[in-house]
């Protein structure tokens, strides 16, 4: 049982860190070297960890049975006056994590769908099964539109200007409550979204892999 725990934190915490590189992969590419001078496009562990969201919050959950993870590393820090496209910029650095997660919820979801095809073994399938619905609820949670989120971001660049101001303006005041507004925001998701989210992660699972998580 230990075992599976830490194996169920190192993959929460794996993704996490490849979701935070991504930002600042393509904030690279973008024009904007911010992450790359703080030697943040890194895999290394320890240039991401935060000590509350990748450890101590994830094992909290693990070693109480909750039903949702969850947990976060160091944000990847980027300036977006610098990036090339000023409309879409914040936008496609923000969308990259949730986009890379679901890549990597593909990727294995389809080794466990076509598992019998290459001989996959059990412990693989297992293996795999934590990694696409880690990868899944990772996706899907930061696309969530409430700051510090990333979907936040992907909303304030698709509304209109004036709207957009008004969310930056809300997006603000959220901030000055750091912590304090995310743990506000967990509590929340806990108690009364995580039903109809367990049931999203728990059908795009399905499509992906063609079994249930429960099955696996």
């Amino acid at each position: 049982m230990t075992i599976e725990i830490l194996f169920v934190i190192a993959a929460l915490i794996l993704s996490i860190i490849i979701h935070e590189v991504s930002h600042g992969y393509v904030a690279q590419m973008l024009g904007d070297p911010t992450a790359r001078l703080a030697g943040r496009l890194t895999l290394n562990p320890l240039k991401h960890i935060d000590p509350v969201g990748s450890i101590l919050i994830p094992g909290i959950l693990v070693l109480t049975g909750a039903q949702i993870l969850f947990g976060w590393a160091k944000p990847v820090p980027y300036n977006p006056y610098n990036l090339r496209n000023a409309r879409w910029g914040e936008a496609l650095v923000a969308g990259a994590g949730p986009l890379v997660n679901l890549f990597i919820a593909v990727v294995f979801g389809l080794l466990i769908r076509f598992s019998s095809t290459f001989a996959l073994g059990d412990a693989f399938v297992q293996i795999s099964s934590v990694i696409v619905y880690i990868n899944i609820l990772l996706a899907l949670s930061n696309l969530i539109p409430i700051p510090p989120l990333d979907g936040s971001k992907v909303l304030k660049s698709i509304l209109p200007f004036q709207l957009s101001q008004s969310y930056a303006r809300f997006e603000g005041s959220m901030a000055r409550y750091g912590l304090f507004a995310a743990f506000g925001f967990l509590f929340l998701f806990i108690f009364l979204l995580w039903p109809f989210f367990a049931a999203l992660i728990s059908f795009i699972f399905t499509l992906i892999t063609g079994v249930s998580f429960f099955q696996t």
